[in-house]
């Protein structure tokens, strides 16, 4: 059982006044956290200390931030396991899964390290007697809310990139990983000067009262109807908001592919993590000629994961975050059903305890059922026919969302026609997942705003001041 402790101006176990939160295994319901609930005046006291270390911290060279982040890089790897199966008892996740996540931030975070002391202005040409020059500095105060479905990964993004730029952070987890984020910040906070860092719990209601608080940057990572509401709060106090959130990612399956190939790609796009992955692939438009082959090797991938607990060696579909989101997640496929779809695998709640569901394949789709349309965050591969390259890739547009995009085609002039076409972030050919270090990429529409890790990230959390010096009465320095 892990009992959270906050951390508010460099003293742990600060504010709890607002009771507790206990969150369940989701494999068997059994209670693994308690973690208290910050009230709004705790979290006003939160940012009141980080404003108060924020010139400080400014002020601070950026090879020695640098350092500090590679000391907190060093003291999250030695943490990896406990981070791991923190993240794997509240949420599910394989540990595997978990590791490589833990892997994934360190990793981010060293990169932040390493890039940040290079970054300078630039020099602009104006009066021979005059020096004219742009210098980027920290933002000041920002509060990241980060999600559940990979909370070590997304929040080392974050945290790195607003720390090593000179900025302070207030820090919510979610509140289904709240230990998973007190044992990332504790690591963080070991290689920190006291107060940099600012942890505070609980659930939607505290980040509500963060994000409308006097800050400088508000980040989040989750839903869009969350990310809209933040947007609001952000436009009422002046806050920039950097915003990553939901998303219907598609996958288009051109003619001229192996069926059987592109279904192992569609399989790991639905159902890896449970298919709890911001760029799952939630819908997918399959060509007229390769869609029976296409289908039946689905369904054969999806019947064969092996299912069970996330801390089992060779789990490969652990359960859903819990039975609220399965209850979310069944909805949907029972809708599409109920309006003509029809369930290939999977489809039902199975008996016995924890949030468990079949990876689930449902074919005679059409592109608007709700199943395909909006979100889902599950394992579920909604199938929609179509007649034509065209056809898929103006389906695949064809949403309020914006994050990222898959094809799997042979054609050379295809894949130049899908990511000049596709109006989201990220565009991916023949590979569900990948991409090389330092990629980064813009959400559109619903499903956010701002760049998302890379070195852009590191400009997000930055301004940029003109300065403008002359010598007096016009003459030389």
């Amino acid at each position: 059982m892990y009992t959270v402790a906050q951390l508010i101006g460099g003293v742990w176990g600060a504010g709890g006044e607002g009771g507790e939160l206990v969150v369940h295994d989701p494999a068997d319901g059994s209670p693994v956290t308690r973690t208290p609930v910050a009230t709004a005046d705790e979290v006003a006291k939160a940012v009141e200390a980080a404003r108060g270390v924020a010139a400080e911290w400014a002020a601070t060279a950026p090879a020695d931030r640098a350092a500090a982040l590679h000391r907190a890089a060093e003291a999250v790897e030695a943490a990896a396991d406990e981070l791991a199966e923190a993240t794997t008892a509240e949420m599910g996740k394989p540990l595997d899964d978990a590791r490589g996540g833990v892997a994934a931030g360190v990793g981010t975070l060293r990169q932040y390290a390493e890039l940040a002391p290079l970054r300078g202005g630039r020099t602009l040409h104006g009066a021979h007697g005059a020096l004219d020059f742009m210098a980027p500095e920290p933002r000041g105060v920002v509060a990241a809310i980060t999600p559940w479905n990979d909370p070590v990964a997304v929040s080392c993004g974050l945290l790195g990139a607003a720390l090593v730029t000179g900025n302070v952070v207030v820090y919510k987890p979610s509140e289904r990983t709240p230990a998973t984020g007190w044992l990332l910040a504790r690591a963080l906070d070991s290689a920190l000067p006291a107060g940099v860092l600012s942890l505070i719990t609980g659930g939607g209601e505290v980040g509500a009262a963060l994000a409308g608080q006097e800050l400088d940057v508000i980040a989040h990572v989750g839903s869009t109807a969350t990310g809209r509401v933040i947007a609001a709060a952000g436009a009422r106090t002046g806050a920039k908001v950097l915003l990553e959130n939901g998303g219907s990612d598609p996958l288009v399956v051109d003619a001229d592919v192996d069926p059987i190939w592109a279904a192992e790609q569609a399989a790991l796009g639905c159902f890896a993590n449970a298919g709890q992955i911001c760029v799952a692939v939630e819908r997918i438009y399959v060509h007229r000629d390769v869609a029976e082959g296409f289908l039946d090797a689905l369904v054969a991938r999806a019947e064969a994961l092996t299912v069970g607990p996330g801390r089992d060696p060779g789990t490969q579909l652990a359960p859903l975050v819990d039975r609220r989101h399965r209850d979310h997640v069944h909805g949907q496929v029972t809708a599409a059903l109920a309006d003509g779809a029809r369930v290939r695998a999977g489809g039902v709640l199975p008996d016995g305890p924890g949030a468990f569901y079949p990876a689930t394949v449902v074919e005679g789709c059409r592109h608007d059922m709700a199943l395909v349309r909006e979100e889902t965050f599950g394992p579920v591969a909604p199938v929609v026919v179509v007649d034509s390259f065209s056809e898929g890739l103006r389906c695949a547009a064809d949403s309020p969302y914006g994050l990222a995009a898959t094809v799997l085609t042979g054609s050379m002039s295809h894949a130049q026609r899908a990511w000049r076409e596709l109006p989201v972030g990220t565009v991916k050919i023949n590979s569900v997942f990948g991409g090389a270090p330092g990629g980064a990429a813009q959400p559109r529409r619903g499903s956010g705003q701002g760049f998302g890790y890379g070195p852009e990230l590191l400009d997000e959390f930055s301004t940029v001041k003109a300065v403008h010096l002359e010598a007096p009465g016009g003459g030389h320095w």
